[in-house]
């Protein structure tokens, strides 16, 4: 097998569960589209405590000390301020539309949310960057076969709620599992356990805000906030220094 046979493993899983959502959400009522939607709002909170308890990480304390909750602050501060000046969220809105006015249903009108929620739950997490970096080592692909097994089901169940937008995420998924794939391949382990952590633990609070959109709290621009995922092990690489 070659090295990235585990992230194409990964997008077809993805595809195979939208194409059965979509076809499971078809023969559904409104009403229980709705629930299932909620229901995915709550999994994704238990998700987002999980990954974000990832600030009280041993290894991110160790490196940091006390710290670890204000690199976490700091990388979404900065990162959404980055985020919004550059227009991030209305341009991963924008490539949504595009891809829905070429391959979705006119009358889906949670395409891009399908299309952003999934991408961000699928990308977000050690999951992601450990096991696309070990399969860029050359060290096999159980860890990818894992969380495309876990992403199966998520896309079968997002996609019966949000539509074919779910199976566009593949795409993301690709692109950015791909390119840790590649760096771990050509430099090696690239982060260490700490910059992970803290990675994570932002990602964790950017799923709360997932969870809150699927709840139809309150609609928080995640778009924007995506450089803080790369800001976060930079900020905790710099504070461990001192």
């Amino acid at each position: 097998m070659f090295r990235g046979i585990g992230t194409v493993i990964n997008i077809v899983t993805i595809l195979l569960g939208t194409a059965i959502g979509v076809s499971l959400g078809s023969r559904l009522p409104e009403r229980t589209r709705n629930v299932i939607t909620d229901v995915l709002g709550l999994i994704t909170a238990v998700v987002a405590i999980s990954a974000g308890s990832e600030v009280a990480s041993p290894a991110l304390k160790k490196a940091v000390g006390s710290g670890a909750l204000l690199i976490v602050l700091g990388a979404l501060l900065i990162g959404g301020i980055i985020g919004s000046l550059l227009r991030l969220e209305d341009r991963l809105n924008n490539i949504g539309e595009t891809l829905k006015s070429k391959f979705g249903n006119q009358e889906n009108g949670n395409f891009v949310e399908g299309f952003v929620t999934a991408s961000l739950i699928f990308v977000v997490g050690p999951l992601a960057i450990l096991a696309s970096v070990s399969d860029g080592l050359g060290k096999g692909i159980d860890q990818l076969l894992l969380k495309s097994t876990l992403d199966f089901f998520a896309s079968m169940a997002f996609a019966a709620s949000l539509g074919w937008g779910v199976a566009a995420s593949a795409i993301v998924v690709g692109l950015y599992q791909g390119a840790w794939t590649l760096l771990g391949w050509l430099l090696g382990n690239i982060m260490s356990d700490f910059e992970i952590a803290a990675m994570t633990a932002t990602g964790g609070l950017m799923l709360a805000g997932i969870s809150l959109r699927l709840l139809k709290i309150r609609h928080i621009p995640i778009g924007d906030l995506l450089p803080a995922l790369a800001i976060a092990p930079l900020l905790a690489l710099l504070v461990s220094k001192f």
